[in-house]
């Protein structure tokens, strides 16, 4: 088994411009994230999403989804709640399963 040498450099922070304070770290997936992935994964357009979303009676319009698929910097950017969310995942479980099949009363 070979050996390897490291050199191992120090950061020398007095001379540098590294600034603590103004570094974010965003260490989870935002529901805009996750609505893109679900459109990426799922090959859906805007008219896929509307008509998926119509399954359980939530209405919304190109725009709004245009603005939930923009970047989060953009002037029009809207953040995807977790009800909106929670509506598109309901509806795509429709979407890829059908309707959930209705339970007979026992006698």
């Amino acid at each position: 088994m070979k050996k390897f040498k490291t050199q191992h450099s120090k950061l020398n922070i007095q001379n540098s411009t590294f600034k603590t304070q103004h570094l974010t770290f965003n260490m989870g997936l935002t529901n805009n994230d996750i609505m893109k992935k679900l459109r990426v994964a799922h090959k859906l357009r805007d008219t896929d999403i509307i008509k998926i979303l119509s399954l359980v009676d939530f209405k919304v319009t190109k725009s709004e989804l245009g603005a939930i698929f923009r970047r989060e910097g953009h002037p029009n950017y809207m953040e995807c709640g977790d009800q909106f969310l929670r509506n598109f995942l309901n509806g795509l479980v429709i979407h890829l399963r059908g309707p959930m099949p209705k339970k007979e009363a026992k006698k």
